[in-house]
C-alpha cells in the first residue's frame, strides 16, 4: 500500500454487519488464506482482504450509482487520514471519485468541547480533496448551530449537510434548522453511537483472530464507512467499512 509505510498500517475491508464481530470475520477468512509464516512472523505492514466480500462499481454503471461515505476518526491522527480513507475507498471500489463525504466530529479529550480549531486540518483536506476532484460534496455531524456557523464562515468548500444524532434530540433545534434553511445545508440524521470502534474491542477482536499478533501493540486510526446507491430505485447495492490500525510507537 504506498504512502501508507511510515504509518504501519492494518488494512480491513470489511462487510456491514455488527462492526466487531465483522472485523474478526474478515480477520478470521484473511488469515486462514495465507501462509502459516505471514501469520507467525506478523510484519508492521499488513493489507487484510477478503476480496469476495467487495464489489467493485463496474464503469459503465458507475454515472447510475451513487458512492457515499463517512469517516470517523478513532485516535489521535494527523489530518492525512482523510485522504488516505478517500484514496483507499475509491481504490477499494475501483472509482475514481466519491459523491459525497460526511466527517464525524474528530475525538478531543476528556472535558474539553469540539472547537473550530479541531475540525479545521481535516475539513483542510477534504476541501483539497473537492478541489482535486476526488469528492463532489462535503458534510459534517453531530455540529450544533455554532459550530456549523464558525466552520461555514471559515470554510473554503462549504459543508452541503450536517448530521445529527437521534439520540441527543427529537426535534432539530429551531436555531440549527434555520441556519440550515438559509444557507441551503442539508439537515440529515443518524444513529452511531458516541463510539463506534473503541481501541480495546478492535485489539480483542485482533486477537481472537490472530493469536500471535501482539495485538495490545496495535490500535485503530479511522474508520471509513461507505454506501452505493442506484439513483434510479434509491436502493444500497452494497455497504461496507474500511479500517487503517497502526502499530505502538512505529
Amino acid at each position: 500500500m504506498s504512502g501508507f509505510v511510515k504509518t504501519t498500517p492494518l488494512g480491513l475491508f470489511l462487510p456491514k454487519i455488527n462492526l466487531r464481530d465483522c472485523i474478526q470475520k474478515t480477520l478470521n477468512e484473511w488469515s486462514s488464506q495465507i501462509s502459516s509464516d505471514l501469520v507467525r512472523e506478523f510484519p508492521d505492514v499488513l493489507e487484510c482482504t477478503v476480496a469476495h466480500a467487495v464489489e467493485k462499481i463496474n464503469p459503465d454503471e458507475r454515472e447510475e450509482m451513487k458512492v457515499s461515505a463517512k469517516l470517523f476518526i478513532v485516535g489521535a491522527n494527523s489530518s492525512s487520514a482523510t485522504r488516505n480513507a478517500v484514496d483507499m475507498a475509491c481504490s477499494v471500489l475501483g472509482i475514481a471519485q466519491l459523491d459525497s463525504v460526511i466527517i464525524a466530529s474528530p475525538p478531543t479529550e476528556d472535558g474539553v468541547n469540539l472547537s473550530l480549531e479541531h475540525l479545521q486540518p481535516y475539513w483542510e483536506e477534504l476541501e483539497n480533496l473537492v478541489q482535486n476532484k476526488k469528492i463532489v460534496a462535503i458534510g459534517t455531524s453531530d455540529l450544533d448551530k455554532t459550530q456549523l456557523e464558525q466552520l461555514y464562515q471559515w470554510a473554503q468548500v462549504k459543508p452541503n449537510s450536517n448530521q445529527v444524532n437521534l439520540a441527543s434530540c427529537c426535534v432539530m433545534p429551531p436555531d440549527l434548522t434555520a441556519f440550515a434553511k438559509q444557507f441551503d445545508i442539508q439537515l440529515l440524521t443518524h444513529n452511531d453511537p458516541k463510539e463506534l470502534l473503541s481501541e480495546a474491542s478492535f485489539q480483542e477482536a485482533l486477537q481472537e483472530s490472530i493469536p500471535g499478533s501482539q495485538a495490545h501493540e496495535w490500535v485503530p486510526l479511522w474508520l471509513l464507512r461507505y454506501s452505493v446507491i442506484v439513483k434510479s430505485r434509491g436502493i444500497i447495492k452494497s455497504k461496507g467499512y474500511i479500517l487503517q490500525a497502526k502499530r505502538r510507537g512505529s
